[in-house]
């Protein structure tokens, strides 16, 4: 099943409950990146200083507290709530490689977005989350 915003973001905080990304308050800490965003001018070029044009290989970039990979950038991930009463758009979270911070900081764990369920895009996918 998709996991909730709330079961989202609680696994995608690895620990870290009021940290601003999964893995702390900076978005390059010491240089490194920790997640697939769009570095350069957005949209007309891309730096490439993570090594990536569009999506990067699951498991490109350091786990969290959990042991979640990817929860930032590369793709955004859909979850299961509705994004308003009117049920027409479903919440996303995470962010995708298309995120740049002069106009969608929304790699950032708090953050969210939304989407019709119907919507083909390269940019988008899924993380399940299991009942034990």
């Amino acid at each position: 099943r998709l996991p909730s915003e709330s079961e989202w973001e609680k696994a995608a905080r690895g620990g870290l409950d009021q940290a601003l990304y999964a893995w702390g308050d900076e978005l390059t800490p010491g240089g490194e990146h920790r997640c697939n965003i769009w570095q350069g001018t957005f949209p007309t070029e891309n730096a490439l200083d993570d090594g990536w044009l569009g999506t990067s290989p699951v498991g490109s970039y350091e786990p969290n507290g959990f042991g979640l990979v990817d929860v930032a950038g590369n793709v955004w991930e859909w979850t299961s709530d509705w994004w308003d009463e009117r049920a027409e758009a479903r919440a996303m979270r995470g962010g995708s490689y298309l995120c740049h911070d002069s106009y969608c900081n929304r790699y950032r764990v708090g953050a969210r977005s939304s989407n019709t369920p119907d919507t083909p895009t390269g940019n988008l996918g899924f993380r399940v989350a299991w009942d034990r």
